[in-house]
């Protein structure tokens, strides 16, 4: 308000010092108090005699003298309400510029919003991807990640509940803007339904709206995008509001990613993980969603011609349960990150080409996350470097459409990584070794599914197993250890089996794990495009979902009472992931059918 009445002073000023220059009379009521030179001169002249023409002419003189002054009294009055109105109407403007204005403003502009999520990707996992490129290709000291050249900062990461958080609680606190307890999804504290950043910007600006993982769509950080649970496990509901089965309707216009058992009946055995014999692929289908399975629909799908928007609203589906780690993918029947991140933002981009309404895309390198959680050094790895690769096309995405905006960051860190390890009493040597994992051609995951698979009553032709496909084959462990080889071999047990199986790799690599769960350790923040510098410094998580509030221009709170009556508990009871150490090989479950 300051930078308004400025110029307003300087204008009562100047018409101030303008009016001194001209004849006024001690009896005009606007300026009581002035008393002009001219004025003063006329009355203190001296007397001398007049005639009748000289008083017929003063009286003239002062009636002409009266009515200027008249008119410039009726002129001030005139100026005076005019500036008095501008600052109200001023006041009253920055009143509504600072509560709906700008929120207007925001909405009336097109714009895009890519938030990546990273589980389970901390800073050492990131330190240890660009060493590892840097070594193995022989790039130069300074060379730097996608993710490096557009760090802006660190997020905060704790729960409610917990000083460290899960994705669930951590996912909310990006799509609520509200920290909450571990294993909520999208609800508050007292556990009512909380609206989603995704939701209001569908709901309130008209926006299309995108979910991309390599987990199951069902599963935590998708799930607090685009649905209201008061668990995680409670994967049969969330699929049932992602197809729209509640109060705001269809809000999701495309999802690819895992998953497909939580929308298949239990008639169907082999495919479905649902308690119920609700079959919502089917349901989807006659909601209008294009349902896709495989890679071939998927490459089939047009992403930048007019046939784009009418693909929408795209369920996509390409695993059972999680989609595979990228070490393990067969690019035959899968698509990676990247390409799924591709086409999510042609098919988004071209469906709005001629609207005024832009697009909201989540993007997760899910299993980043999951590798962490069984200490598989090699395809966490590999996994990082292919969320690098969604980044990349995003940012080129992000070049090519100024009023777009990438944040990247994780919802907390796993494993409690770090690139050493001591492996002896000695004092250690200051040193990690990449080139370990160069020659890994397979997750922890797939080798102990295939190890475990294995007949146990011919140990000789299970010891020759483990040391020649196991190790020498698949884990490129070309000094393997009798004592390593036996115990592998001899071990039944899935938990410990994965664990000597990372000790093998950890050990050469000499990188360390202090957990198999998360920790409680700040996160990188990364963002590039429209605004990105405001998310510079020390955020806490609950900031990057206010920054993306404030871009669009949302109210959530309307959209929490909206949804305050829906359904957030499970009919059916819900499927308990056993501990993460075991996801998807013992929990059969949710891996009918093993890969």
């Amino acid at each position: 308000m300051s930078q308004a009445r400025l110029p307003y002073s300087a204008v009562a000023r100047s018409s101030q010092e303008m009016s001194s220059q001209h004849v006024r009379f001690a009896h005009e009521q606007h300026l009581p108090d002035a008393i002009d030179i001219e004025e003063s001169e006329l009355f203190d002249m001296p007397a001398r005699p007049t005639n009748t023409m000289e008083a017929a002419d003063n009286d003239a003189l002062y009636y002409a003298v009266s009515l200027g002054s008249c008119r410039r009294t009726r002129k001030g009055r005139v100026f005076w309400v005019t500036v008095v109105s501008l600052v109200i109407v001023s006041v009253v403007g920055m009143i509504w510029l600072y509560s709906d204005g700008i929120s207007w403003m925001q909405r009336s502009k097109k714009r895009n919003v890519i938030l990546m999520i990273s589980d389970g990707f901390g800073p050492a996992s990131e330190t240890m991807a660009r060493n590892y490129v840097q070594q193995i290709n022989g790039l130069p000291i300074g060379y730097k990640s996608p993710l490096d050249e557009i760090l802006v900062g660190s997020s905060r990461t704790r729960s409610t509940d917990s000083l460290v958080t899960d994705s669930a609680a951590g996912a909310t606190a990006f799509s609520c803007l509200m920290k909450t307890y571990n294993g909520a999804i999208a609800v508050a504290e007292d556990k009512m339904p909380c609206g989603t950043v995704l939701e209001a910007a569908k709901l309130q600006r008209g926006m299309l709206t995108g979910l991309v993982a390599t987990s199951r769509i069902t599963h935590a950080t998708p799930a607090s995008f685009s649905a209201h649970v008061t668990h995680r496990d409670m994967e049969d509901l969330i699929a049932e509001y992602q197809i729209g089965n509640y109060s705001l309707g269809p809000v999701v216009d495309l999802m690819f990613g895992g998953g497909r058992c939580h929308f298949m009946p239990n008639t169907h055995a082999n495919v479905s993980c649902r308690m119920d014999a609700r079959d919502l692929w089917s349901e989807a289908q006659a909601a209008g969603f294009h349902t896709l399975s495989t890679r071939k629909q998927f490459d089939t799908l047009d992403s930048h011609g007019s046939g784009a928007a009418k693909s929408l609203p795209i369920l996509g589906a390409f695993a059972s349960s999680h989609m595979d780690y990228e070490i393990d993918r067969d690019a035959a029947t899968q698509p990676s990150l990247a390409e799924m991140s591709a086409k999510a933002l042609g098919i988004l981009d071209a469906a709005t080409k001629k609207k005024n309404a832009g697009f909201f895309l989540m993007i997760e390198g899910s299993r980043i996350d999951m590798a962490a959680h069984t200490n598989d050094p090699a395809a966490h790895l590999r996994d990082i470097i292919a969320y690098w690769d969604a980044i990349a096309v995003v940012r080129k995405f992000v070049e090519e459409h100024p009023d777009t905006v990438l944040i990247s960051v994780s919802d907390h860190e796993t494993g409690g990584f770090s690139t050493a390890k001591q492996l002896t009493p000695e004092y250690p040597e200051y040193m990690w070794n990449p080139r370990a994992l160069e020659h890994v051609r397979h997750s922890i995951e797939y080798i102990s599914y295939k190890l475990l698979a294995q007949p146990t009553d011919d140990q000789e032709a299970r010891y020759k197993y483990v040391r020649d496909t196991v190790f020498a084959d698949w884990l490129g462990v070309k000094d393997s250890k009798h004592a390593e080889i036996i115990a592998v071999a001899q071990e039944t047990e899935s938990i410990r089996l994965r664990q000597l199986l990372s000790n093998v790799i950890s050990n050469r690599a000499q990188v360390g794990w202090a957990t198999h769960g998360h920790s409680a350790v700040d996160v990188n923040l990364y963002a590039y495009g429209l605004n990105a510098n405001l998310l510079r410094g020390n955020k806490e998580n609950t900031d990057i979902g206010q920054f993306i509030v404030d871009q669009l221009g949302l109210d959530l709170g309307k959209i929490s009472g909206k949804i305050k009556t829906d359904r957030v508990v499970q009919g059916t009871r819900a499927i308990k992931e056993t501990w993460l150490g075991r996801r998807d090989l013992d929990a059969l479950d949710h891996n009918p059918v093993a890969h």
